[in-house]
């Protein structure tokens, strides 16, 4: 019977599951309500495993012709990929250190002048597996690493917002609400890059017209299948038609890269539906508790809601963005990294975009190019340094760009270093 019940419960979808059902029934909500919620949870969970599984296998042949291509290790920038392979191996870690950092936010959001609550549940996830990974790297059991994990997520959750608030004032003209999105190390910067322009302020990026085809990257699955498919491509030219026959099978290796690449992009597509839906109950459980509990507190959200304040700067950050991380791959080839770091078009389009925003708040379309194109650089360069953890613990061919994650995983592998 224990062993049942250890089995049970040491399983990420059960787990986060079980905690929706508990927030769901403090809520007081009907029977009904309870179930669909729990349920919900447990479904996305297992459609965001179908979806994990697809993404690795196609990124694992991906990795196999660009390595044998290129004779370098190409890895793409990708948070959902990475976040595939560690779930498969750190699942019970991951979701343990993702429901004790929501418990922490609130806690910190209560007792602390930092009152925002973080909304963004995927970003929240990939932070919970960098943590994890890095603590399971040094050999420390799951509670420990559950536990620091957890206390980091939970601090970082309240306390990175707040350094953007300022920004966020001047963009919204209102206190109101926060960004959640671990780049706001990024943001604050590209903010504070701007005030450098802040005589240009009204030169805003909102005066510059675009064509309308460039509204193609809005739609991220699109841009990601174009930038696959480019990418798969190249490397099966690169990599030669014996080694990509040998890897594709009874499919022909032209027709091979073709349907890699939107295998890849479908897979991604199952996996952010997965995370959608179990998400969106795990984060329903705390919504009644945070408003109850903390008062005067503010939602950290994603970053689309400040895109309507100039949506022009988005087109601007999106394009210096992936040009620094183009300029990044230029630099790691020509220095013989040992890994080079493929810029994802959607996480440049996101979080380019948004520090283009910020940028183009304090310092008009100057701020906005100048702020974009160092947060591109940063989202290119900061993973080299805690790649070769993760590649020692099996999390290959992509990895985790976001700065915050990169920051704070830096400063975390150094601090237990020190002990080892």
């Amino acid at each position: 019977m224990m062993q049942f019940v250890i089995s049970l419960f040491s399983n990420p979808a059960v787990l986060l599951a079980l905690v929706a059902f508990i927030g769901l029934l403090a809520q007081k909500k009907a029977m009904t309500e309870v179930m669909t919620g729990t349920f919900k949870t447990l479904i996305g969970f297992l459609i965001f495993g179908i979806g994990a599984s697809t993404m690795t296998a196609a990124l694992q042949h991906f990795n196999t012709l660009f390595q044998k291509g290129f004779h370098i290790t190409g890895v793409v920038a990708s948070p959902e990929a990475a976040t595939a392979l560690a779930q498969s191996q750190y699942g019970f870690v991951v979701s343990c250190t993702l429901i004790l950092g929501f418990v922490m936010n609130l806690i910190f959001a209560r007792i602390t002048p930092m009152k925002n609550i973080f909304f963004t549940g995927g970003h929240s996830l990939f932070f919970a597996c960098v943590l994890s990974l890095i603590m399971k790297s040094y050999g420390y059991s799951n509670a420990v690493s559950i536990i620091v994990g957890g206390g980091i997520l939970g601090f970082c959750s309240a306390a990175l917002p707040q350094l953007c608030q300022p920004f966020m004032r001047k963009i919204t003209g209102g206190n109101e609400t926060a960004i959640g999105h671990f780049n706001m190390l990024g943001y604050a910067l590209s903010g504070s890059i701007g005030m450098l322009f802040s005589k240009y302020k009204d030169q805003s990026t909102e005066q510059i017209k675009f064509p309308a085809w460039l509204s193609f990257f809005r739609d991220f699955l699109m841009g990601m299948a174009v930038i696959m498919l480019l990418l798969f491509y190249v490397s099966a030219f690169k990599a030669g038609s014996a080694v990509t026959q040998e890897l594709s099978g009874n499919t022909h290796w032209l027709v091979f890269p073709l349907i890699q690449a939107f295998m890849f992009t479908a897979g991604m597509s199952i996996l952010m539906t997965g995370v959608r839906m179990f998400l969106a109950e795990i984060t329903a459980a705390f919504v009644s508790i945070s408003e109850k509990f903390i008062p005067n507190s503010r939602p950290a959200l994603d970053v689309p809601t400040v895109f309507p304040y100039a949506p022009t700067a988005v087109i601007v950050g999106f394009l210096c963005a992936y040009a620094a991380g183009l300029v990044g791959v230029l630099f790691m080839v020509v220095l013989d990294f040992p890994i080079v770091i493929i810029p994802a078009a959607h996480i440049a389009f996101f979080s380019g975009g948004t520090a283009a925003v910020f940028g183009n708040a304090t310092g008009g379309w100057r701020g906005a190019v100048t702020g974009s194109f160092v947060a591109g650089l940063l989202l290119a360069f900061l993973p080299t340094v805690l790649y070769p953890v993760f590649s020692g613990m099996n999390i290959d061919g992509s990895t985790f760009p976001n700065i915050d994650y990169n920051v704070t995983g830096m400063l975390l592998n150094q601090f237990l270093s020190f002990f080892h």
